[in-house]
């Protein structure tokens, strides 16, 4: 009688509390989706409808220049896409090892100084060399002016990757486990490798998340230590695309030469299309990985 009596209430603060959120969460759904519509109709919009009206949730005089001009050097656009693959490829992956390997050192106790080494890669995070001793760093001792490596090489070791993953793994990873590895025989190698290493799934979905995007969306090491154009990243190679538009028509407008509006708004709409495009749908496959792992640290119950 009492439970019947009482589950009244309940499913009509239920029914209150979805009629209120779920609208609510509609509505910032609509939000969040709303930019990306913008940017995929300006993409496929006239330019000059752009420079005199401005951007529209729908296309106003649908044409696909910009997508045209960008490949209209469709070479140059490959090997862009291949650069950024193979960085972010490697990047990640090495990054991964790297950061869950010392994420795993600093988390044993064993390891007398663990606390010192933990405060100087945190150091890090305050103060840093500059640009001037990072660039004699990479291309005057290390030699890799104009190689791959000097794009991915540099941020494969994160600080706050390696307190976030040193974190999953206390919070996470009994230490009876590795104790019980450890009993059986096991050296750090096997216990990291075969015992730690398959319960990290959601910290290095997360974090292979955040080092992909970051090596997928970085230009600027590409710019430093990029010589030839074979070795652009995407990021850059429409970056230098874009500035190339606006230096002819500033150049044409100065001179009074009446030239083909070069499409440059649509352009930068397209190119957000094309650098997006493999990211979202990569997205969904680690999303759940990506939910649970950014959550280390969080009270259970």
């Amino acid at each position: 009688m009492n439970k019947n009596r009482n589950k009244g209430p309940r499913m009509k603060s239920q029914r209150i509390f979805n009629g209120i959120f779920y609208p609510l969460l509609i509505l910032i759904s609509a939000i969040c989706v709303l930019p990306f519509l913008i940017i995929l109709s300006g993409s496929m919009t006239d330019n000059g409808v752009i420079l005199r009206e401005g951007f529209s949730l729908i296309p106003k005089q649908p044409t696909l220049e910009a997508y045209r001009t960008l490949f209209q050097n469709p070479t140059s656009l490959i090997s862009g896409y291949r650069v950024t693959i193979i960085v972010t490829a490697v990047g990640t992956s090495v990054g991964l090892f790297l950061v869950s390997l010392t994420g795993f050192v600093l988390s044993r106790k064993e390891f007398t100084y663990r606390n010192q080494v933990s405060f100087l890669i945190y150091f890090t995070t305050m103060f840093s060399g500059g640009l001037v001793p990072f660039y004699y760093m990479m291309c005057g001792v290390l030699k890799l002016k104009g190689t791959l490596t000097a794009q991915w090489m540099p941020a494969v070791l994160s600080p706050f990757l390696i307190v976030l993953m040193r974190t999953f793994i206390s919070s996470s990873v009994p230490d009876e486990l590795c104790d019980a590895a450890k009993i059986d025989g096991a050296g750090y190698g096997t216990t990291f490798t075969r015992v730690v290493l398959p319960l990290l799934k959601p910290a290095l979905a997360a974090i292979g998340l955040m080092l992909a995007l970051g090596y997928w969306n970085d230009w600027y090491r590409s710019s430093l230590f990029s010589s030839k154009s074979n070795t652009w990243s995407l990021q850059f190679y429409l970056y230098n695309m874009v500035n190339k538009a606006n230096s002819l028509n500033e150049l044409a407008n100065q001179v009074n030469i009446v030239i083909r509006d070069l499409p440059t708004e649509s352009v930068k709409m397209a190119m957000a299309m094309l650098v997006t495009g493999p990211v979202l749908l990569f997205y969904p496959f680690v999303q759940k990985y990506f939910v649970a792992g950014i959550t280390v640290g969080a009270v259970k119950g």
